[in-house]
């Protein structure tokens, strides 16, 4: 499902995305990045996640998450808010090398982290749950919001249009561009000069930061949760969410 390495120069660890060729999110990918995670964090200065050239991630596997029942797509959706958590939280530099498309669930992994980079060939990127007929993911919405800021983020959630390369970056949705050779140094240099620039205040100021929504997260997820699930099992939304699966 990914593979897990180590840059030995700055000690910082790469975690690379290989679900197919789409690399959509399964509850197995989920479960083995947060493993990743909990491990990561004490034996590494950064970390980087990539994708493959076509797609970073093209979001949940729809074909797959569609099979499941109300009680295995709930027990999913707090695992993979759960990472999102966890990435978001961790108290290392994290850099999200994009490379291809990261549509849904791919974009918001890379929201979760403190910076973006992607290469000139990336085409599509953005969230389009809107489009399916259910929310944004109430933490995703949280974490565009403080990426973007409220005016921005209501463009993108409200359309759910999938942008270009150049619109991302100037909205401060994709933070650098490099050549796909470059991409993953050019992630890990940053994430190395983070880590090693004082790891105590990083830490400390990576905390500060996430306070708000940590707390606005625990305080509503159950509400918000369960409204998407509620959406997520309604008849005519899961009919439009089996159109979409076709695309995989």
């Amino acid at each position: 499902m990914f593979e897990h390495t180590m840059n030995d120069q700055h000690n910082v660890a790469i975690l690379t995305l290989d679900n197919g060729i789409t690399n959509a999110i399964t509850p197995e990918l989920v479960n083995n990045l947060s493993e990743s995670l909990s491990r990561i964090k004490t034996n590494a200065i950064g970390l980087i996640i990539c994708g493959r050239e076509r797609f970073f991630s093209i979001g949940l596997d729809l074909p797959y998450l569609l099979d499941l029942n109300r009680s295995d797509m709930s027990r999913f959706w707090h695992q993979f808010n759960g990472l999102i958590l966890d990435l978001y939280s961790l108290p290392i530099p994290t850099v999200c090398a994009i490379s291809g498309h990261a549509v849904a669930g791919g974009k918001i992994l890379s929201l979760a982290c403190d910076y973006r980079f992607a290469t000139s060939e990336v085409r599509k990127i953005g969230l389009n749950e809107i489009k399916l007929g259910v929310p944004v993911p109430y933490l995703a919405d949280l974490l565009l919001k403080q990426i973007v800021g409220e005016r921005l983020a209501l463009h993108l959630l409200y359309g759910g249009d999938l942008i270009n390369l150049s619109e991302a970056k100037s909205i401060g949705l994709v933070d650098e561009i490099h050549s796909k050779e470059q991409l993953k140094q050019a992630a890990i240099e940053k994430a190395g000069m983070l880590g090693n620039g004082g790891m105590r205040a990083f830490t400390h100021m990576k905390c500060t930061r996430a306070e708000e929504i940590l707390c606005k997260y625990n305080k509503n997820s159950g509400a918000k949760n369960k409204l998407f699930l509620d959406l997520w099992f309604d008849k005519k939304i899961q009919e439009r969410l089996k159109a979409a699966s076709e695309k995989f």
